[in-house]
């Protein structure tokens, strides 16, 4: 080996391709503009959530909106509770898109059929809260056909839309 040169450790394909995504565009893996994150989130892939929920944190660490402690713990969990919604009832992939302007609005979209509905939660179940949660806690939200799936979303600060 000649001067300044270091020998080479072998990369498995998919490290390379995280460290690629990662150093040129940050975890999501796409160019986004500022006060924007966007992130697929591989199928049944549970552990996303926590990196969701930590990419969403450092996003909205950087918005001064009235409120933004708590503005940002509600967020952290309606983003939470739709992800897993979306890795747990779909049959696919999901894409999270967070954007900050004046208000926060976050989408969750998955390439499943059919609508989510707000159900009551049993008393001895771990499912059937999400959508409740987003319905009590968020300033407006939705559900949008989106050709082959759906997108369900919610926006927070400076009151109701």
């Amino acid at each position: 080996m000649g001067a300044g040169e270091s020998m080479r450790q072998p990369v498995r394909r998919e490290e390379r391709e995280r460290r690629h995504t990662t150093t040129e565009h940050g975890q999501g893996g796409a160019a986004r503009a500022p006060g924007v994150l966007e992130r697929k989130v591989r199928r049944a892939d549970l552990r996303a959530v926590g990196e969701v929920r930590r990419e969403l944190r450092q996003l909205l660490s950087r918005w001064a909106a009235p409120g933004g402690g708590e503005l940002a713990e509600v967020a952290t969990l309606l983003t939470s509770e739709l992800v897993t919604n979306a890795l747990v009832h779909a049959d696919g992939d999901a894409v999270v898109t967070a954007k900050v302007g004046d208000r926060l609005r976050v989408e969750v979209r998955d390439y499943a059929p059919g609508r989510p509905e707000v159900r009551a939660a049993s008393a001895d179940g771990t499912s059937g809260r999400g959508l409740m949660l987003v319905r009590a806690l968020a300033d407006a939200w939705g559900i949008r056909s989106e050709g082959f799936g759906k997108c369900v979303w919610f926006e927070l600060g400076g009151g109701p839309a």
